[in-house]
């Protein structure tokens, strides 16, 4: 059975992650450091870890299996995940693929040398309802195409 892991920190959409995973009868698990909301579903499993720079992603990568999903915005994350062979989408909808994973790393690195020599502010632009729809989309066609693995 396929899994859904959502690295649940700071995840804006845990909501749309339960919707979908519901429709399709899959099992989400949310990973997180802290403060998750119980669910009464036995599809929804919450799983706290230890605080801690990498835990909830260690946990994560030990976990998910070839065919499952991870729903993360941590590009090192993505990337692990990707070596298991597992699908991996951003909150936007944005997938992550093996052949998008390498640019994405690079951008991320160039990204914080400019914060840390003040060259950017790193502001990231807000959440939108786009956003949302695209992750709602990206997300039932990811299921789908592992359904079909």
């Amino acid at each position: 059975m396929i899994e859904v892991y959502v690295d649940a920190d700071a995840c804006p959409v845990k909501d749309e992650v339960v919707r979908v995973a519901g429709r399709h009868g899959l099992r989400v698990t949310f990973v997180a450091n802290f403060g998750l909301r119980p669910s009464r579903d036995e599809l929804i499993r919450n799983v706290m870890v230890p605080q801690g720079a990498d835990a909830a992603d260690d946990w994560i990568v030990d976990n998910a299996a070839a065919g499952d999903i991870v729903v993360t915005s941590d590009i090192p994350l993505a990337g692990r995940a990707l070596e298991k062979g597992a699908l991996v989408l951003g909150p936007t909808g944005r997938p992550f693929t093996r052949d998008s994973i390498g640019m994405a790393l690079a951008m991320r690195e160039l990204n914080q040398h400019l914060r840390e020599t003040g060259e950017s502010r790193g502001i990231n632009a807000g959440y939108t309802a786009k956003d949302r729809q695209a992750f709602l989309q990206a997300l039932d066609e990811a299921v789908v195409r592992s359904k079909r693995r």
